[in-house]
């Protein structure tokens, strides 16, 4: 060998290499079990996931009419569409639309009158008016942003505007003919 090289050495475990790497993993088990609990808190309470549902009752709601019901603290438009504006969403080529999307993937099936989205314009967040019979639905009958002309058809997909997208469809589930629960995609019983 020359001079400057060293000679590998074999390294043979001792008793402190035993002891560095037990009190490495009870470090590492101790710290992960005190810090679960501060991680576990972080995750929402069982009063905030309560919120994080809504049902609502579609019986008072008269054909042609729409609520709004708040959701996570977003408006919730929740239209009964009529046979006409069932008959002219679902007519509308898909051609003509900014956001293509046909109208039976923004409903549920069997269930082609209800109509819920979340009621807040694409562009800058605005909040479209056509919710109430004396408002401007504009001229797609649906709904009209005030702010910078975005125009909405009975499907809430957007045909005019600066708006980019239609007006998201929120998770919802039919829990019975006249009742949805918004925030699931899932009916749950019990």
């Amino acid at each position: 060998m020359t001079e400057g090289t060293l000679k590998p050495q074999s390294h043979k475990p001792t008793r402190r290499d035993f002891l560095l790497l037990t009190a490495s993993a009870v470090g590492a088990v101790g710290t992960a079990y005190f810090t679960w609990p501060f991680i576990d808190s972080m995750n929402p309470a069982a009063d905030i996931l309560a919120q994080s549902t809504i049902d609502v009752d579609l019986t008072p709601i008269p054909e042609g009419q729409a609520i709004t019901v708040v959701w996570r603290g977003k408006p919730i438009f929740v239209r009964k569409r009529t046979a006409e504006e069932i008959r002219a969403a679902e007519q509308t080529p898909l051609s003509e639309l900014i956001d293509p999307e046909a109208d039976q993937a923004r409903v549920k099936k069997g269930h082609d009158q209800w109509l819920i989205v979340v009621g807040i314009c694409t562009h800058l967040g605005c909040i479209p008016t056509g919710n109430k019979p004396t408002q401007n639905r504009g001229k797609y009958g649906g709904w009209s942003c005030p702010c910078h002309g975005s125009l909405y058809d009975t499907s809430g997909r957007v045909r005019h505007g600066p708006a980019p997208l239609n007006l998201s469809v929120p998770p919802y589930a039919f829990l019975s003919e006249t009742h949805i629960r918004i925030g699931t995609d899932e009916v749950t019983h019990g």
